[in-house]
């Protein structure tokens, strides 16, 4: 039951790739990657990993990111699939800060000495950060607090691959 909000994500993705295009739809126009850290309530700091697709309208600033974010710390785990909206502040090709904020699930895993228990939470993104492009991919820095039962504060960095027109 819990790979069913990865499996519904990846159906949302799919079908936005397929949907037919207009000149004013969103359409998948990146790949990305994240590393960092991560504090959460009632667990010790944590290695954060994680991964992202994008989609833009052709000359807008805001962009759709569904992603992916998992970390371990603790004998507790997260995977967190979620949908954020992203708005940069400066045209595509140029360096610029940008916020966003977002939804998402939150599987967590806690092992005890008496085996592992589980529960699952809706938890809201709001974040910040600023984008460096460069020839071939898009460099960013971001700072991510998420407000759930387990609320966290994190950092990372990563890396935005985009193809197509966008």
């Amino acid at each position: 039951m819990k790979s069913l909000p990865i499996v519904a994500l990846l159906v949302l993705a799919l079908a936005c790739l397929y949907a037919p295009s207009t000149a004013s739809a969103y359409g998948l126009s990146a790949i990305g990657a994240r590393i960092g850290s991560v504090d959460p309530d009632g667990a010790g700091s944590a290695l954060e990993i994680g991964g992202h697709l994008e989609f833009e309208q052709s000359g807008s600033r805001l962009h759709l990111q569904p992603g992916v974010i998992y970390w371990s710390s603790d004998n507790v785990s997260d995977v967190n699939p979620n949908f954020d909206l992203m708005y940069h502040f400066a045209s595509a090709g140029r360096v610029s800060p940008y916020v966003g904020g977002g939804a998402g699930l939150h599987f967590y895993n806690v092992d005890t000495p008496f085996g592992s228990s589980g529960n699952t939470d809706l938890g809201a993104n709001m974040f910040g950060g600023v984008l460096v492009p460069m020839s071939d991919v898009r460099l960013f820095g971001e700072a991510r607090f998420v407000a759930s039962d387990r609320s966290q504060f994190g950092i990372t960095g990563g890396v935005t691959m985009p193809f197509g027109n966008h």
